[in-house]
């Protein structure tokens, strides 16, 4: 059975990619003929909850995604974090440098306006510089302050640096919390973690039954630009903590204050036409 669930959706899943890829193609080709920026944060959303149906995730989602430009900040277990967390709300990413040398997934993740960011390279400041003017832009980003994957157990140490965009740039902060679920208990098999490859840890996934996620969007806090990069961490960490801690007591599985929609076609965003006006993706562009 694992061998028959592996392949269906490992078909799927390359589909994605090749759709995506031409997609995201189509995207520049409208830009370089029509000199217009093309705002790409629906469509990564798009494309991030087919990914999520290819990856035949369970996502169980609590508490709603502020509908105002907020900093969100959550722990992180895998990559798979990214197009979860990408279907539920639109928002820029950043993420570890490596993700851009990626095959194929690097020029995805450039194209969808993701942030990269160089562990040990001093680009600390420059980035929360870069995520300030996008918060200012009223473009919402999404930070994993640990700085790395975890086994999803706890919430490792938080480095505030980039916190303080939010506080410095009056915009709210809004944490997240993030779990994988099998059986009632901490999935074993989601976490991407140590000299882990990607090809190999997505072939375990796709080949499991569906891993059950939980996503609890807190409610957004507005620290004053006097708060402490110390104090906000502690705060923010706590809160992110507290909501792992009740996910694996089960408090959450009797309901869901917004479950995601897990079946039906997603609807796509709109496509500028060449011709003016604007036209959905399955329209003829001729």
């Amino acid at each position: 059975m694992g061998w028959i669930r592996l392949g269906g959706r490992l078909t799927s899943f390359v589909a994605f990619l090749a759709a995506t890829t031409m997609l995201a193609a189509g995207l520049r080709l409208t830009e370089m003929v029509t000199g217009k920026t093309i705002d790409r944060t629906p469509w990564a959303g798009f494309c991030f909850r087919w990914a999520c149906r290819c990856l035949g995730l369970d996502i169980h989602q609590h508490g709603s995604p502020s509908d105002s430009t907020v900093l969100f900040v959550s722990n992180h277990i895998s990559w798979s974090d990214i197009p979860i967390l990408g279907s539920l709300a639109q928002v820029r990413f950043l993420s570890k440098a490596e993700v851009g040398q990626w095959p194929l997934i690097g020029w995805l993740a450039r194209q969808a306006g993701t942030l990269f960011i160089k562990r040990g390279g001093g680009q600390a400041r420059r980035v929360r510089n870069q995520i300030m003017e996008n918060l200012g832009a009223g473009e919402s980003v999404l930070v994993f302050p640990e700085g790395t994957t975890s086994a999803g157990l706890t919430v490792l140490p938080f480095h505030g640096l980039l916190l303080k965009a939010g506080p410095d740039s009056n915009t709210p902060v809004q944490p997240v919390t993030i779990s994988y679920r099998r059986a009632g208990r901490p999935d074993h098999l989601a976490p991407f973690i140590g000299d882990d490859e990607f090809h190999t840890h997505l072939l375990r996934m796709l080949r499991q039954p569906s891993a059950r996620v939980d996503i609890i969007f807190h409610s957004p806090i507005s620290p004053a630009v006097e708060t402490g990069a110390g104090d906000l961490t502690r705060q923010l960490r706590e809160l992110i903590l507290d909501g792992l801690a009740r996910i694996h007591r089960g408090e959450l599985d009797q309901g869901e204050d917004c479950p995601i929609r897990t079946t039906g076609d997603p609807e796509p965003p709109r496509l500028p036409s060449l011709h003016g006006g604007r036209q959905s993706p399955d329209q003829s562009t001729g």
